[in-house]
């Protein structure tokens, strides 16, 4: 399984639209586990991607999409890290 990270915050409209993006791609591929992070919980995160956000990151390769992105983009990037 394919595990990747969602940053973004609370009130974020464009995090809010990323979400809602992400879910639709989940309900069509479920070998894709995706954690939300909020940043302003975490002073590491706020520091990296405070002004980035929302950010997708595979933590393994250190991979990641900035804002913004589509489904397309996230096809890519699970492709290239499933060596697909």
């Amino acid at each position: 399984m394919t595990k990747l990270m969602l940053f973004g915050t609370q009130g974020c409209h464009l995090c809010e639209q990323a979400e809602e993006m992400l879910n639709s791609y989940l309900a069509d591929n479920n070998d894709i586990e995706i954690e939300s992070i909020d940043i302003a919980e975490q002073t590491q995160w706020q520091e990296r991607y405070a002004i980035r956000i929302p950010v997708l990151l595979h933590e393994a390769s250190g991979s990641e999409l900035c804002w913004p992105f589509d489904r397309l983009d996230v096809e890519g990037l699970v492709a290239m890290i499933s060596g697909k």
